[in-house]
């Protein structure tokens, strides 16, 4: 009898708690997580609106009479595209990709598009990854996307060695959205470590822009390689703040309520402390770059701000309860709101040098 009188007071201490945890995330802004960050300048931020629509471009069937291309167009000529794979050539083990010489930039540029719905064995580098699984220089990654992205670099090096050779003050660039931002991520890595096969190419001429980010390495790798590696995050994306294995929540799609619940448990007894200390977690990659575009409780879009940094801590952890959570995840909106957000912070750093010359006169 003493048991069956807990059962209501048991219930209601869970459904406080649940309704505790419910407000914190409705209430909870994407954009407090960078509110301490600093202001990307423009020059840092210039190749991301460009690198989007490389991304963009492999979507296209022919790029010499495209079909979807943006306004203003994919900024590429299609006679440098040095080769592009779909997925029958890919073997369904990485998304499509091509690889473009750059020479207005004077960079080798490999972009890998992003995740394909219809696709299952996009699914399936996904969901090949338990915790702690592989390591790699320390640290540890995503088993599936360095499987991926180590297929990648056995198929091309021969062909990203010949550019660099007969291109020797290039620099190598690597693009991807979503699931190919994951690719590249660890294939900068495993680049970095055999540069040998690369004619040893110095390690600040080797770049990285992941778009939209999964969570694919240890912290420790995520700091070691920010030199290199550059997040690119619009708002409240919801994949970089993925914290619940992917696979679990496949198979609680058929229980959301107990998905919600295992999730509210969990945030709420584990400590910033234990999963800072949790070698095995991963985070999303290098330098973190927040395109912020809302502010909470008002409506409609204000002109972007780019906030970066290399945090230890708030790599974006929380996910964000918004409905804007996989529009955000769009490589079409990321490319206009970066493209928005560098127009924004150009025009505003030649105002301020016009008025710093007004005061020197």
């Amino acid at each position: 009898m003493s048991i069956l009188c807990c059962v209501p007071v048991l219930e209601c201490v869970y459904c406080l708690g649940c309704s505790h945890w419910l407000w914190k995330k409705c209430m909870y802004s994407a954009g407090h997580e960078s509110e301490s960050w600093g202001l990307a300048t423009p020059d840092e931020f210039e190749p991301i609106p460009r690198l989007c629509r490389f991304i963009l471009a492999v979507y296209e069937e022919d790029l010499h009479n495209p079909m979807w291309a943006p306004p203003g167009g994919y900024g590429l000529d299609p006679h440098h595209v040095i080769l592009k794979k779909d997925y029958d050539q890919t073997q369904g083990r990485v998304t499509p990709y091509m690889i473009y010489l750059d020479h207005d930039s004077e960079a080798v540029v490999l972009a890998i598009r992003g995740l394909n719905l219809a696709k299952e064995s996009d699914y399936a580098v996904l969901l090949d990854n338990k915790l702690g699984q592989t390591k790699f220089d320390g640290g540890y990654v995503h088993n599936g996307l360095l499987k991926a992205a180590v297929w990648v670099f056995e198929e091309e090096v021969e062909v990203l060695n010949r550019l660099l050779e007969e291109n020797p003050s290039y620099s190598l660039t690597f693009v991807g959205h979503s699931l190919g931002a994951g690719v590249v991520s660890l294939l900068v890595l495993f680049v970095v470590q055999n540069r040998g096969r690369l004619g040893n190419i110095e390690r600040k001429r080797i770049r990285c822009f992941a778009i939209a980010p999964p969570r694919c390495m240890s912290l420790h790798l995520a700091v070691t390689y920010a030199d290199v590696i550059n997040s690119v995050v619009l708002q409240d994306d919801f994949l970089p703040r993925t914290t619940t294995a992917l696979e679990d929540v496949f198979k609680s799609i058929i229980c959301l309520p107990c998905l919600l619940c295992l999730t509210c448990v969990k945030d709420t007894f584990t400590f910033e402390e234990k999963k800072l200390k949790d070698t095995r977690r991963l985070y999303a990659p290098g330098r973190l770059y927040h395109i912020v575009v809302r502010k909470p409780l008002r409506l409609g879009r204000y002109p972007p701000v780019v906030r970066t940094a290399v945090p230890v801590d708030g790599r974006f952890d929380q996910l964000v309860l918004s409905c804007n959570a996989t529009a955000d995840h769009a490589i079409i909106w990321i490319q206009r709101e970066s493209q928005r957000a560098l127009d924004v912070s150009s025009s505003t750093s030649i105002s301020l040098l016009q008025l710093l010359g007004d005061l020197d006169l």
